[in-house]
């Protein structure tokens, strides 16, 4: 059955997908997220006063903690905001927070919406009679902070500061109008300490340093306001100064603006000419505006799924579950255009602590595990389910973070080893050196320099590996021209190849095992099975990354490198299985020392790495490990990063899938119903959503090989809208009502023959 794209369009309502709320906020924790290109907004009407908090890609300050930009006040005279008539609402198709009062008469609507190309944050204000309105810029960096013990988990100290650490204030000033704000690095930032700590002197000069002159800041400005008075103040647990403008004279109209700006190594004279050529557009607002409207649209076609779309109302879980997955990638969106990757704990959109844990009274910069230290592990699921969702411009900001630090991954390599390839430790700072605190300030005169002295991240290199998968998928997907990342998946595999080779001539007189395999030697599985002998994870993923290089073209691939991803291919041991209780399974390794964390990575034959599962043979084997294995048995949930909802929806596991999955997705236990967390991270926990989306999408559409499963693990009741991307440049699009796949559309249209509908009609 066949229906028209006029049909399809009616019986969707985007209204249902807003989130709106008729009641203020108590405190910023019950804020709403805005954003778009590289900026995050945290939106609230607390006390008859709207405030958002202004995020950033890429701000770092000397400590690498990802400040937050300061906090912005409105306040309208006479206030519409102070009766019973309210409504907050986010309108995620068209990328902007509405929000209306009424009081004795005077009814206002103010409009808050961000440019996805430009760097500017748009208020606009309307009221039905003349009104002032008040905008104060709010920095609790008028001076210096010292942060003290759990407060440095903001940044790269962590636990163990070397020394006092202090937060530099930032720099105010006023003009006509407007309020500037900055954060300029000073010469000595954390980049200066790690690199002497880690030995890696010789070369500083060498070594690629994100923070050498950066300065993080921006602009509050209004051709009809005017500076009128400084004040101070405190909100939750932290004092602030305010700098206020004040509308110049009533009317039923005001416009205000917050440009932002991140660059370096840059003098302020140029920062301060490149904020303003940035701020000052000659393009037409409305212009402006209509360009961002049809951006958002085009975004929500490229994809979606809608689950029981004719039921939309909250206490409708499985509705409940695609709406935040929608939601939750409208906050990924808000970093489509960042040039740092979206944070995994919390992305743009973290606020003050004391309303998530009571203990911590820190101030609004503050979020857990660092700012610009990057835990591999937990971004690979922020970024996995970009593929299925067509999000491909949001891919390269995570990418190019890789490429950036390659030189400085080789430098340890050869200062360290004396080899080539790039290592990358799990926790990496955005210079490519592993956290201080993991790599560890007391440490045994004769360890290794190379290696983290750590008991979780100890011999962990293996997570890039899903990274390089993901930009030759991007090819795959999108057509993408990977040649600019093939360089750096051939460092990243010459590392495996040349770093064990080095290691088992250490140990012994010979580099290969019996059968020709390199000895992965001291390895880890994921950070759980530790001191193993080759690790599944790293097995598995240098299987499938070097399998995929070689499937590409000569002119991507050319005969030297094919030549030697030959040789190297044949060197990779063989997946390692066991036998427990008479039941063949996935094994983490071939042998481990100890076990040191929850997570499953006998499992990750079939995920990431699709080794296992629907349309792949010995599903037995894997099938056995998901329900007999112990450890899995153990470690299963559905919190933060645990992938039990990806597991089962790859082995059609579909009750299981639905279970986990509907743990995953539901309302978080915040006003926001996706800012889930703390998980074992933060709020919002970006890694808790991507791993959601991931087997939301896993349970509609798998590819294998050339084959399009459809409904692999889908329940038969949830009704479903739906547009995904597959391999060979394909979407397929469709509907599921009562059972029954009606209204599929593939394209190309010749990849129809590939799709495999698993409910069989």
């Amino acid at each position: 059955m066949q229906l028209s794209a006029k049909v399809c369009a009616q019986e969707f309502n985007w209204e249902d997908y807003y989130i709106t709320w008729d009641k203020p906020s108590k405190h910023s924790g019950e804020s709403m997220p805005l954003g778009g290109g590289d900026i995050g907004l945290n939106v609230w009407v607390e006390n008859g006063e709207i405030l958002f908090y202004l995020g950033k890609s890429g701000a770092f300050d000397e400590n690498n903690t990802l400040l937050k930009l300061g906090r912005v006040r409105l306040k309208l005279y006479p206030n519409p905001f102070e009766g019973t008539a309210f409504k907050q609402q986010l309108q995620v198709d068209k990328g902007q927070v509405v929000i209306s009062g009424e009081h004795q008469g005077l009814k206002a609507d103010v409009f808050l919406w961000v440019d996805v190309e430009r760097p500017n944050v748009y208020v606009d204000v309307q009221a039905n009679k003349k009104i002032e309105v008040e905008a104060a810029y709010e920095s609790w960096r008028y001076k210096e902070r010292f942060p003290k013990k759990r407060e440095n988990n903001a940044n790269s100290w962590k636990w163990a500061p070397p020394q006092e650490v202090v937060t530099k204030r930032d720099s105010i000033y006023t003009g006509d109008g407007k309020v500037v704000f900055f954060h300029q690095n000073t010469d000595s930032t954390v980049f200066d300490i790690v690199v002497r700590q880690q030995g890696m002197e010789s070369v500083k000069d060498s070594l690629y340093n994100p923070l050498d002159g950066l300065i993080s800041g921006g602009m509050l400005q209004s051709q009809g306001f005017t500076f009128v008075e400084q004040r101070s103040g405190k909100y939750m647990d932290t004092d602030y100064q305010a700098w206020v403008l004040k509308s110049k004279k009533p009317a039923a109209k005001h416009a205000l603006q917050v440009s932002l700006h991140v660059a370096g190594p840059v003098s302020l004279a140029d920062w301060q000419q490149q904020l303003e050529d940035l701020a000052y557009s000659k393009e037409l607002k409305s212009r402006v505006k209509n360009r961002n409207l049809t951006w958002w649209r085009n975004f929500w076609d490229r994809s979606y799924i809608r689950i029981q779309p004719d039921q939309p109302h909250e206490g409708n879980k499985s509705w409940q579950v695609g709406r935040n997955y929608q939601l939750f990638r409208f906050m990924l969106a808000a970093n489509a255009h960042g040039k740092y990757p979206t944070k995994f704990n919390g992305g743009l959109f973290t606020y003050d602590p004391s309303s998530i844990d009571s203990t911590m009274n820190f101030t609004p910069d503050f979020r857990n595990w660092g700012g610009g230290t990057h835990t591999a592990q937990n971004q690979r699921l922020v970024y996995w389910p970009m593929l299925k969702s067509g999000d491909f411009d949001m891919m390269p900001a995570q990418f190019q973070f890789y490429q950036r630090i390659q030189r400085n991954a080789e430098w340890r390599s050869k200062v360290y080893w004396g080899h080539g390839g790039a290592s990358f430790t799990e926790q990496i700072e955005n210079f490519g050196l592993p956290n201080p605190a993991e790599y560890n300030w007391k440490r045994p005169e004769d360890y290794d320099k190379g290696v983290e002295y750590n008991a979780w991240l100890e011999h962990q290199w293996d997570t890039v590996l899903e990274f390089c998968m993901m930009m030759l998928e991007t090819a795959n997907y999108n057509d993408a021209d990977i040649r600019p990342y093939i360089p750096f998946i051939e460092s990243c595999l010459r590392f495996f190849d040349e770093h064990y080779q080095y290691q088992a001539k250490k140990l012994g007189s010979k580099v290969l095992d019996q059968h020709g395999h390199l000895v992965f030697y001291p390895g880890s599985s994921a950070e759980t099975y530790k001191m193993a002998y080759n690790a599944s994870t790293t097995v598995a993923a240098l299987k499938e990354v070097t399998r995929r290089m070689l499937s590409l073209s000569s002119a991507v691939v050319n005969d030297s490198l094919r030549t030697y991803l030959e040789e190297f291919q044949q060197k990779i041991p063989p997946l390692p299985t066991r036998v427990l209780n008479g039941k063949k399974m996935l094994a983490p390794a071939e042998i481990w020392a100890r076990i040191n964390n929850t997570e499953a990575p006998q499992l990750y034959g079939v995920y990431p790495w699709g080794i296992y599962g629907v349309g792949r043979p010995d599903m037995d084997i894997a099938l056995n490990t998901f329900h007999d294995d112990p450890d899995v048995l153990k470690f299963r949930s559905h919190v933060g990063w645990k992938q039990d909802n990806i597991f089962a929806a790859r082995l059609g596991l579909t009750e299981e899938a639905k279970k986990f999955t509907t743990l995953k997705l539901k309302n978080a236990d915040r006003r926001f119903p996706t800012f889930w967390g703390p998980g074992f991270d933060w709020v919002p926990d970006h890694n808790w959503g991507g791993s959601g989306m991931i087997g939301l999408q896993e349970m509609l559409l798998q590819a294998v090989d050339d084959k399009l499963y459809l409904f692999p693990a889908w329940p038969i009741e949830w009704d479903v809208d739906f547009k995904l991307h597959a391999p060979q440049q394909t979407t397929v699009e469709g509907k599921l009502r009562n059972g029954k796949l009606i209204d599929l559309r593939v394209s190309p249209e010749v990849r129809t023959a590939d799709v495999i509908n698993m409910l069989g009609r």
